[in-house]
């Protein structure tokens, strides 16, 4: 069992903004590559919420796609 705690549940955040890039960053490794569930501690719900507002953020050049 993963004794991490969700990000968005413990601070009472209602929804994931892909404006937000600063929260965003915090999921994703130094790569630029989303981090999985194991290793974030996200719960399910808000891991798809995450993913979908990390690929929208991308789409509009708030977060790169790739780190060099």
């Amino acid at each position: 069992m993963n004794d991490k705690q969700c990000y968005f549940c413990t601070n009472n955040l209602k929804s994931v903004d892909y404006k937000e890039a600063e929260t965003l960053k915090r999921f994703l490794n130094p790569h630029a590559r989303m981090m999985g569930k194991n290793r974030t501690g996200l719960c399910a719900s808000h891991s798809r919420r995450m993913a979908e507002a990390v690929k929208r953020a991308r789409f509009l050049a708030l977060i790169p796609y790739v780190a060099r």
